[in-house]
């Protein structure tokens, strides 16, 4: 027989549990948590400070019959589509830059030099990885980290656990949500990738006016200095877009979050 105080103890691990899943499903999808350099111990002692914070800003308890029931399966279900749902809609801000590098990458002739992102682990184009470092730097410093935090706590006020069945049109507005990489990604790639473009049609112009001339000899080495002069002149203004489009990604996760 189970001691008075362990039983209560044990109801309480329970909370707990249920508490960090949904903390736990956004740092799989959400950048910079969900990066595979992140130990997996962090992210569940991180995700249980955010649950205990959720518990206690609204409280809720398990089901009669516990986990091992249709409303504790729909219960942790619920969960796990809200939290992967607050961390994809922030994700969705992070692409942008991935794509505006593989274009302007693209135009420089920088297609074929790849390499391993260490955000995804999987290959991507050099500019991207660029974008992609520079993104992760301006998310730590406008605080995107902590107002994540922030909005997976207070998510639970609107969507409690049992009740985190998000509506027809907060998951429609995620699915339109998702055309704003393609929208993002192309303002950002704009100021580098409209100039390598006009370089590109001064390269076609040598080559129809000098056909003996080697094209690929001289035009790909200008091409790549002037993508590298061009990013270092719109370093700034690029980063500008990044941190606009960081910021409609954490807008659309607060949006979800009010359920």
């Amino acid at each position: 027989m189970i001691p008075a105080g362990f039983a209560e103890l044990e109801a309480q691990l329970w909370v707990w549990l249920i508490a960090m899943i949904r903390p736990g499903a956004a740092f799989i999808t959400a950048p910079v948590f969900g990066a595979p350099y992140v130990p997996l111990q962090l992210r569940l002692v991180v995700a249980l400070a955010l649950g205990m914070a959720a518990m206690q800003a609204q409280p809720f308890a398990m089901p009669d019959g516990g986990l091992v029931t249709i409303a504790g399966f729909m219960m942790v279900a619920g969960e796990v589509l809200a939290g992967l749902a607050l961390g994809f809609a922030v994700q969705i801000g992070f692409a942008a830059a991935l794509l505006a590098g593989e274009t302007i990458g693209n135009v420089m002739g920088l297609g074929f030099a790849g390499m391993v992102d260490p955000a995804s682990g999987q290959s991507s184009p050099a500019i991207g990885q660029l974008l992609s470092l520079l993104t992760t730097f301006l998310f730590l410093a406008i605080g995107g980290h902590l107002i994540l935090a922030t909005i997976i706590v207070e998510s639970y006020r609107a969507l409690p656990p049992g009740n985190a069945w998000m509506s027809a049109e907060t998951i429609n507005g995620l699915v339109l949500f998702g055309g704003h990489v393609f929208a993002a990604g192309l303002v950002i790639a704009l100021p580098v990738g409209f100039a390598l473009i006009l370089v590109q049609l001064v390269m076609g112009m040598l080559a129809r006016s000098a056909p003996s001339l080697n094209l690929f000899a001289v035009g790909l080495p200008a091409t790549l200095l002037a993508g590298l002069v061009l990013l270092a002149m719109a370093i700034p203004v690029m980063s500008e877009g990044l941190v606009a489009s960081i910021q409609q990604g954490l807008a659309m996760a607060r949006q979800i979050a009010g359920g």
